[in-house]
C-alpha cells in the first residue's frame, strides 16, 4: 500500500475557512515527511509547509504565513491543512506529497503525490 488521498476542497467565499485532509498509508508516513503544495495553471507547484516525523514544521510560504497551519494526527494517519482568511489568490489545486525525510519542502523532493483537491475562493 502506497497511497495519499486528499479531501476537503471546495468553494468558499473570501475570508472563509477550509480544512484539507491527507490520508496517508502507514508505510509512507513512517519513512517520509509530509508536505502541502498548491498549483495553478502556468505556475510552479509551490510548497506551503512540510511536517516532519517529529512534528516540527518547516517555514510557511510567505503568502500563507499566519493564515495556514499544517498539523498531523498520527492515530488517524492523517495530515491536515487548516486554511483561514482565504483570499481569491489562494484558488488552486492543493496536493499533499511525501517528501524525503528532512529534505527541503520542495516539489523536487516529493516521492509520492496525492491526486489533488480543488480549492476555489470566490464571491
Amino acid at each position: 500500500q502506497v497511497q495519499l488521498v486528499e479531501s476537503g476542497g471546495g468553494t468558499v467565499q473570501p475570508g472563509g475557512s477550509l480544512r484539507l485532509s491527507c490520508a496517508i498509508s502507514k508505510v509512507i508516513l513512517e519513512d517520509h515527511d509530509i508536505g502541502w503544495f498548491r498549483q495553478v495553471p502556468g505556475e510552479e507547484r509551490e510548497g506551503l509547509s512540510c511536517i516532519r516525523n517529529s512534528g516540527a514544521t518547516t517555514d510557511y510560504l510567505e503568502s500563507v504565513k499566519g493564515r495556514f497551519t499544517i498539523s498531523r494526527d498520527n492515530a488517524r494517519n492523517t495530515v491536515y491543512l487548516q486554511m483561514n482568511s482565504l483570499k481569491p489568490e489562494d484558488t488552486a489545486v492543493y496536493y499533499c506529497g511525501a517528501v524525503g525525510r528532512d529534505r527541503l519542502c520542495h516539489d523536487s523532493n516529493v516521492w509520492y503525490w496525492g491526486q489533488g483537491t480543488q480549492v476555489t475562493v470566490s464571491s
